[in-house]
């Protein structure tokens, strides 16, 4: 006697448990991974104003002659924007973050090494925040208000971690998703023209990692970006003054 075939609910197992696990999957990276989630605390990515005025921010550098480039170019566009640095990077740049300053530009802390297995535990994340704090001390005198996490990757701990440190956490929307890989410039702002909005935050990236790399799109992207926003009336500001918070922790800078 033939065995039995498998009945409906047995053939669909398999599939529903897939189909569970991709769910599970989207949400946990939605959660911790998302430019827009505000699930396990207050990660802003745009601040609600009927202005047309906008933030550019860089994550990454310092990363010569990138960074450079383009603080040259949003000097001669009269152009401030904030730049999350990590710490390693300053260290190996310090002049170029000093001429950011200088050019009326703010910086922020995006860690000191830029290395995922420094961004999950509660104690490893200090010591990033504490690290990077310390480099921006003593080569700049400043100690950032505004901390972006590498990849934007948040915990619990991050959060308890940004109120007993006095950070404020700032999250915002990619310039384009594949930005970091260096598409054509024009690729990269036609999609930060599209996405920006009254109040939006546009991450770009002048570095990689802490690494360095090449950012010859995104130096050429954001003159095409400034002169199109421009064009269209948008203003520009920095993400402290967008938000409303100090840009730094110790008053007197």
């Amino acid at each position: 006697m033939a065995a039995d075939a498998p009945g409906p609910d047995r053939q669909s197992a398999p599939a529903r448990s897939l189909v569970v696990g991709t769910i599970a999957v989207a949400a946990s990276y939605w959660t911790v991974m998302s430019p827009y989630s505000q699930l396990l605390g207050p990660f802003p990515y745009r601040h609600r104003t009927s202005e047309p005025v906008v933030a550019l921010t860089f994550d990454d550098g310092p990363n010569d002659p990138y960074t450079s480039q383009i603080a040259d170019l949003l000097h001669a566009s009269g152009v401030p924007a904030t730049f999350f640095m990590v710490g390693a990077c300053v260290e190996r740049h310090p002049e170029t973050a000093r001429r950011l300053v200088r050019d009326g530009h703010v910086l922020g802390s995006h860690g000191y090494s830029h290395r995922i297995r420094r961004c999950a535990g509660r104690a490893v994340l200090r010591d990033e925040v504490r690290r990077a704090d310390d480099v921006f001390a003593r080569h700049l005198g400043l100690r950032p208000a505004l901390f972006r996490p590498p990849w934007l990757l948040r915990t619990p701990g991050l959060f308890d971690l940004a109120g007993e440190e006095s950070l404020q956490l700032v999250s915002g929307e990619f310039a384009h998703v594949l930005e970091v890989l260096q598409p054509s410039p024009t690729r990269i702002a036609r999609r930060a023209v599209a996405k920006a909005r009254p109040g939006s935050i546009i991450i770009f990236h002048d570095g990689f990692d802490s690494k360095g790399g090449d950012r010859a799109s995104t130096v050429a992207a954001t003159e095409l970006v400034v002169d199109e926003l421009s064009a269209r009336g948008y203003r520009f500001t920095t993400v402290d003054r967008l938000l409303g918070v100090g840009p730094y922790r110790n008053p007197e800078v």
